[in-house]
């Protein structure tokens, strides 16, 4: 099966024979103190919120959809032609944003469970395991650490200082909306050359995605893992709602 013809990534600016910014150490100091830093921010957030404080959801609903520009701000001082990869809010981090920001206002069902789902298993994996060709103090890794750790933090903030909870039948819901996802880039990837959600082909650099075999094997073992873990931080709400089956609706009124 060919692959598709794609522009996996920027490459690094260059000034001369000179490298202006290298990538950041994986598992580094800074990447190590980025994580931590956002740990941190997260239990202010959380025990803040938990004591009525109103502060912590405005501040993260205004981050996630500043996050875009953000990136976009960041991206203006490179010295290279940036690829529509960076330029289109296209990847599963960039709509995870969007439904962070409007989810952790509007606390509208879908909105949230998708923020749930998406920020810990796909946000929080690309904290763990950035591909981020800037190292500190660059302004894109500023913007990469931004953009991933207050998706994580609301998806962890829904729960755990809202008190919210998913709908009945959500883990058939969030399957589905991650197929939408998955033919919806697709579809984006070989109509402009692109490569969002890395469906088109693995990071530039080490990613999990390495041990789930070359294209396209690994969009199928992506797809089953995306659907053990979503249902996997989805169990422990299975106590008070089916998680399987939507709400039945109750007619009212006798029959006979």
């Amino acid at each position: 099966m060919p692959r598709p013809s794609i522009a996996i990534g920027p490459s690094y600016p260059s000034e001369g024979n000179q490298l202006i910014s290298k990538g950041m150490d994986l598992f580094g100091l800074h990447h190590g103190l980025s994580v931590l830093t956002i740990a941190l921010i997260a239990a202010i957030c959380i025990l803040a919120g938990r004591q009525g404080a109103a502060w912590p959801r405005v501040l993260l609903a205004f981050t996630c959809l500043s996050v875009f520009p953000i990136n976009q701000l960041a991206l203006s001082v490179l010295d290279f032609q940036v690829p529509l990869n960076n330029r289109l809010p296209f990847h599963l981090c960039d709509l995870a944003a969007l439904t962070a920001g409007f989810g952790i206002l509007t606390l509208r069902p879908l909105l949230c469970e998708l923020t749930y789902c998406w920020g810990l298993a796909g946000t929080l994996q690309g904290l763990i395991t950035p591909n981020l060709g800037w190292a500190f103090p660059h302004p894109m890794f500023w913007s990469f650490f931004i953009q991933h750790g207050v998706v994580v933090i609301v998806a962890l903030y829904l729960p755990l200082a809202m008190k919210w909870r998913p709908h009945p039948g959500v883990v058939p819901r969030i399957l589905i909306w991650n197929q939408v996802y998955f033919l919806s880039a697709s579809f984006i990837n070989i109509s402009l050359g692109t490569n969002f959600g890395f469906l088109a082909a693995k990071p530039e650099g080490a990613s999990p995605l390495d041990f789930l075999g070359k294209w396209p094997v690994y969009l199928i073992w992506l797809q089953i893992l995306a659907a053990l873990i979503m249902t996997a931080l989805l169990l422990p709400f299975r106590k008070t709602i089916n998680i399987w089956r939507p709400r039945r609706i109750k007619l009212s009124g006798s029959h006979e």
